[in-house]
């Protein structure tokens, strides 16, 4: 039986989502829903979804669809993933989850006073790197993990009113793509014992770019960096006592790493990936819905309420604050 999709809002990233289903046996888009007739008409006919809505309510009331992916901006994210699990749909919340820990608390506990599916779309978790990933520093590849170095930075050009740069659309590099770092670091060392950051706050108010430094139980580190106005390599690097991993460039899509075991020779892992990425997290949904889940074990509530502690405590030193706050 097909697992059938709806998505919530239908910007670029909800694209990129349409085309990463196309690569899963048994989805199928079924809705999507817009705030607009005409953009829902237009969004259905190029991914072939039938049902085009121009609410996200008449969305979220069909009740043929298994799963919602909510693709709207970061500020709206809490209200219509809200909107989804009050209806009783398995529920995928584009990253960042919500702009706060505690609109993501709502979410969560929502969840499990409703008995519905909800998960973080961090969907490069997801990827066959990833996973071996994991594996090999819980197999002590490399030792005893000591430091983790990860960067995501672009420059996007000046556009006050877009989303990258509107505070009252929760613009700012931390939330956009610094996320994906914190979350890698997260991944792989849990939640930190301290949290600690700069951050160049641009124009409009939202930071421009940011250097990060969490510590951990063990005295672990890790040293992270983002931007929307300085473009940097994409590169993570993981340190342990017996070796290293670098996943390659870019590794928040990555198709390869490199494991360097000290006084041996560097060993290659390619493993590519299939559709356009955004594929994996889609099963992974599938999957924990099938077996009655509420959460996923690869991206668990704790840890997404976690990562937006760590964001928060970075924006409370910056003195950033979005409008809605």
């Amino acid at each position: 039986m097909a697992f059938r999709w709806g998505i919530l809002g239908l910007g670029n990233i909800a694209r990129s989502f349409a085309t990463g289903l196309k690569s899963v046996a048994g989805a199928e888009l079924v809705a999507v829903g817009s705030r607009s007739q005409e953009k829902a008409e237009k969004f259905g006919d190029e991914h072939g979804a039938a049902r085009r809505y121009g609410s996200y309510q008449d969305l979220a009331n069909d009740p043929d669809i298994d799963a919602i992916y909510v693709a709207t901006p970061h500020s709206l994210h809490f209200e219509d993933a809200l909107l989804s699990l009050n209806a009783g749909k398995a529920t995928l919340v584009e990253k960042p989850f919500t702009l706060n820990e505690e609109q993501s608390s709502a979410l969560v506990q929502t969840s499990r006073e409703q008995n519905v599916f909800l998960m973080e779309a961090m969907w490069t978790r997801f990827t066959p790197i990833m996973g071996k990933l994991r594996e090999l520093v819980k197999d002590g590849a490399i030792g005893e993990l000591r430091l983790v170095e990860a960067d995501f930075g672009f420059r996007a050009g000046l556009n006050p009113e877009g989303r990258l740069f509107n505070p009252e659309l929760g613009g700012g590099a931390l939330l956009d793509v610094g996320v994906y770092t914190i979350s890698l670091a997260s991944m792989l060392l849990g939640a930190p014992t301290a949290v600690t950051g700069l951050a160049h706050l641009g124009e409009t108010g939202v930071d421009e770019q940011s250097a990060m430094l969490l510590s951990y139980a063990k005295g672990e580190l890790a040293v992270l960096s983002t931007a929307i106005r300085t473009n940097t390599v994409h590169e993570a690097n993981i340190y342990g006592t017996e070796g290293r991993i670098r996943v390659d460039s870019p590794w928040w899509i990555p198709k390869s790493m490199t494991l360097h075991r000290n006084g041996k020779d560097a060993e290659v892992i390619d493993l590519g990936y299939e559709g356009n990425g955004y594929n994996y997290q889609a099963v992974e949904v599938e999957k924990c819905v099938r077996e009655g889940r509420i959460e996923s074990e690869i991206m668990p509530h704790h840890e997404t309420l976690s990562i937006m502690k760590t964001t928060d405590t970075l924006r409370a030193q910056w003195g950033l604050k979005y409008p809605q706050e």
